[in-house]
């Protein structure tokens, strides 16, 4: 059940990820970063009551430092997403948060086997691969700032998984309103400070009401699989969500990429896949 859930949770952050990066096209990163949350606050919300747990002050203080974590990653890769290649963003930035994850249960006592190891070490080649070639009609400076963001946004993520999973498993899902409460202020705060309009542009709500929806059901079903399972094993499998964000780019804005960011790109979605499955069951 573990695998079932992490894989789908994989699923949905991809879609997720896809529905963010549009709207970034035709909105402020702040606008789609704010409302996304809100409406990802307003399903937990809803949620509470069909899955409920047990509050406690110590699952929602894991909650708050898990949402502010998240949000700097979300808004460094909502950015780097509108303004670099989505099908190099979306792995580099997977890469990174699967790697923290393991990194940590390494800290703590786990002890994957010799091929996550192989798979950790194959995951930063590829960033250098990704790297190596700027996407037509880009350029140098605007590919290096959206990789070195995507980098960022990566760790935002890891620590995100790690600090959820240090919730006591019997608070349900209070610690993603926690999450997403901090979340919220932060960026609004952030917002208000440097003075950025929060309206959408365009025709762009409906997809960044889709966006928050799903990234806060991918949530969810990332801390239902982590329950039962072990972080550096759950993590990584979510980590595969670049599949789906790399088939809706493909088949709905047709991107292409050149031989040498392919070919970091399937080093990247290797390496994940390698990480994954050398954890003990």
């Amino acid at each position: 059940m573990t695998v079932i859930l992490a894989t789908a949770c994989a699923i949905v952050y991809g879609t997720a990820d896809f529905f963010g990066g549009l709207a970034t096209r035709r909105s402020q990163v702040f606008s789609v970063v704010v409302l996304s949350q809100l409406a990802g606050l307003a399903l937990i919300l809803g949620l509470l009551p069909l899955l409920p747990g047990a509050y406690g002050h110590e699952a929602l203080a894991w909650g708050l430092a898990a949402g502010l974590s998240g949000a700097a990653g979300l808004v460094l890769f909502y950015r780097s997403l509108a303004t670099g290649v989505m099908s190099v963003v979306a792995p580099t930035t997977a890469v990174t948060s699967a790697a923290l994850p393991v990194l940590f249960g390494l800290a703590t006592g786990e002890r994957p086997q010799v091929w996550a190891l192989v798979g950790v070490a194959l995951a930063l080649g590829s960033v250098l691969l990704v790297s190596q070639e700027r996407p037509r009609g880009a350029g140098g400076r605007g590919s290096l700032t959206s990789l070195a963001a995507a980098l960022a946004a990566g760790a935002g993520f890891g620590g995100f998984f790690i600090l959820l999973a240090m919730a006591p498993h019997e608070a349900g899902l209070w610690p993603l309103v926690g999450a997403r409460l901090s979340s919220v202020s932060a960026v609004v705060l952030l917002a208000l400070l440097t003075r950025r309009a929060l309206r959408p542009g365009p025709g762009s709500l409906h997809i960044i009401l889709a966006a928050g929806v799903l990234d806060m059901a991918a949530n969810v079903l990332y801390l239902l699989a982590q329950r039962d399972g072990l972080l550096s094993l759950v993590a990584v499998l979510v980590s595969l969500y670049p599949a789906s964000t790399l088939l809706l780019a493909n088949r709905v804005l047709g991107e292409r990429l050149r031989a040498v960011q392919l070919a970091g790109v399937a080093c990247a979605l290797a390496a994940v896949a390698l990480i994954a499955v050398a954890q003990p069951v």
